[in-house]
């Protein structure tokens, strides 16, 4: 199973998300061709309701602590409540920021 199927599993399990993206943004950065290091997440989920951006991005790497501590250098958390969402029309995801370096993992 790819690193992004296993993010997507378990973002899937614990947070059940009204809209769900994992991206692997790898290619952006200073790694071998075909890496899976980088990624942003959208995660829309209930979860969220009545939480502070700490606290949703603290579940979303608690969420992944493995994946993180072994195969991903870089994760960007989008995380937002089912009306956030809406309020935004789905539109206005920030872009990850240019890249700084990198592994060669």
């Amino acid at each position: 199973m790819t690193v992004q199927a296993i993010i997507e599993k378990k973002l899937n399990e614990y947070f059940q998300p009204h809209h769900l993206q994992v991206i692997n943004e790898s290619y952006m950065h200073n790694v071998a061709e075909g890496s899976e290091s980088h990624f942003k997440v959208i995660v829309v989920s209930d979860k969220f309701d009545g939480q502070r951006l700490l606290a949703r991005h603290r579940q979303v790497n608690s969420v992944l602590s493995d994946e993180l501590e072994n195969a991903i250098h870089a994760l960007a958390m989008h995380t937002y409540t089912l009306e956030q969402w809406q309020q935004m029309n789905a539109q206005a995801v920030p872009n990850s920021p240019d890249c700084l370096g990198g592994s060669k993992r």
